[in-house]
C-alpha cells in the first residue's frame, strides 16, 4: 500500500527506502509487527554494506501503526551499542498511546475519517490480543487502574 509513496521518498530524496511489509492484526497478534519491524531493521543494520549506505544517514520512519513501530524500534535500537545510532525517527500520525482515549486530540478528531476515536481503540485491541469487545471500556478508560492512571499522568494528560 505504500510503494508509490516509498518510491517517490526514495527518488526525492536520493535515499534507499527499505519499506517492511509486516504481518498484521488481528490475525498475528503483539508484537508479531513489531518483531518482524525488528528483524528488518537489524538485519538491514547488520548487513549494510551491501546496500551502499552511509550508517550515520539511517532514520526509521512510518506512519499510523507504523509510527508507533517505528519509535518502538528506535527505542529498541537506542541502547545497542554493536550497531549505528539512528541519525532520526520521522513519526506520521504514529499511535502512541492507548492509556487515555478522551484526551483533546482524540476528542477534537474523533469524527475525522479514517481514524475515528472508534476506530482507533478497536484496532488498538485488535493489535494486543484479537480481541475487540472491550471498546467501551477502553473508551470510557476503564481499561487502566487509577494507580497506573496516576503515574503516567505526567506525560498522558490533557495539560
Amino acid at each position: 500500500s505504500h510503494e508509490k509513496i516509498c518510491r517517490y521518498i526514495a527518488k526525492e530524496t536520493e535515499s534507499v527506502v527499505v519499506s517492511v511489509g509486516y504481518r498484521l492484526a488481528p490475525e498475528h497478534k503483539y508484537p508479531t509487527a513489531y518483531d518482524d519491524c525488528l528483524n528488518a531493521t537489524l538485519y538491514f543494520m547488520k548487513n549494510i554494506e551491501h546496500y551502499g549506505v552511509d550508517p550515520a544517514c539511517i532514520i526509521v520512519s512510518g506512519d499510523s501503526a507504523g509510527g508507533n513501530l517505528a519509535a518502538a524500534v528506535s527505542q529498541t535500537l537506542a541502547s545497542r551499542s554493536d550497531l549505528p545510532k539512528l541519525r532520526a525517527q520521522i513519526l506520521i500520525y504514529p499511535g502512541l498511546q492507548a492509556l487515555d482515549f478522551n484526551l483533546p486530540s482524540y476528542q477534537q478528531n474523533q469524527g475525522v475519517p479514517l481514524l475515528f476515536r472508534e476506530h482507533a481503540a478497536f484496532y488498538v485491541l485488535q493489535y494486543l490480543n484479537g480481541n475487540a469487545s472491550h471498546v467501551e471500556e477502553v473508551l470510557e478508560g476503564s481499561h487502566i487502574p487509577a494507580d497506573i492512571r496516576l503515574k503516567y499522568r505526567k506525560w498522558v494528560s490533557a495539560d
